[in-house]
């Protein structure tokens, strides 16, 4: 007996009525918990019965995502097929802290780290940022301690995914935007202007270029091997007493092996 796979082609059925109709409209894309509701109150228990509805009535009674899908059912496209990934226009990488920072030291190895997280996620991509901003801020909910929020923007001179040369330039942003005498909660990095890195080539192009290009490739082999921040710099520190708390956050049960639920006998 052939081993199903769990995925149905319809290409070449012509009549779909008999499959559709054991589809139960809960489990069409698109209907949901109140959706299912009101088209069982008007008699609509399953795909063909939406499919076969007046298009008036489902305008009318529902809205223009419903009539859609019962379009699809016919076999008529709605939605256009995307043959190519759109490359996203910046990264940002912030968090809270967990703890307030007071000391210059402490926020740089934040920064430093959120530019090494962001620089790696566009080399994934095979992207290179123009501009880095670098912003921080204090609790608006604590006035009493003083409120300080500043962000400062500098373009590169070309542009990059290095992660030495982000959290350089990101670390003398800060050092002009960092004031002492406040308690900050939050701090974040935005790469930029990016674009494809391949279209990059230029006359200043080195040998050291391409040498800190395939030092970027070890390093997050090797962080994607065993674990983040398995091969940082030195100015992200070791300790990190100001990462975010976590005690609270929801367990990835996918894609943590010690998130994995427990059965007890």
């Amino acid at each position: 007996k052939k081993k199903q796979s769990g995925v149905t082609s319809l290409i070449g059925i012509d009549n779909l009525d008999p499959i559709l109709e054991k589809v139960e409209i809960n489990d069409v894309w698109g209907v949901g918990r109140q959706l299912t509701k009101f088209y069982q109150k008007h008699g609509i228990y399953n795909a063909k019965q939406l499919k076969n509805k007046s298009n008036t009535w489902i305008k009318k009674s529902s809205n223009v995502l419903s009539s859609r899908t019962a379009m699809e059912l016919r076999g008529i496209p709605c939605i256009d097929l995307e043959t190519t990934t759109t490359k996203r226009k910046s990264c940002v990488v912030s968090r809270s802290f967990g703890k307030r920072i007071e000391t210059f030291q402490e926020l740089k190895e934040a920064v430093a780290n959120y530019c090494l997280n962001a620089s790696e996620k566009i080399r994934s991509e095979s992207l290179v940022a123009k501009a880095i901003t670098v912003f921080v801020r204090t609790s608006p909910f604590h006035r009493n301690f003083g409120y300080y929020s500043n962000a400062k923007t500098v373009d590169f001179p070309i542009a990059t995914n290095n992660s030495i040369e982000t959290v350089k330039t990101a670390v003398s942003i800060l050092e002009s935007i960092f004031k002492n005498g406040y308690r900050y909660q939050k701090a974040g990095v935005m790469l930029t202007g990016l674009s494809n890195a391949s279209d990059k080539t230029n006359l200043f192009t080195s040998e050291k270029d391409e040498k800190i290009n395939s030092l970027m490739k070890s390093i997050d082999n090797t962080n994607h091997r065993y674990g983040r921040s398995t091969l940082s710099v030195a100015s992200a520190g070791v300790h990190k007493k100001w990462n975010m708390r976590r005690q609270y956050s929801s367990k990835i049960d996918t894609a943590d092996f010690y998130c994995l639920p427990t059965i007890r006998a």
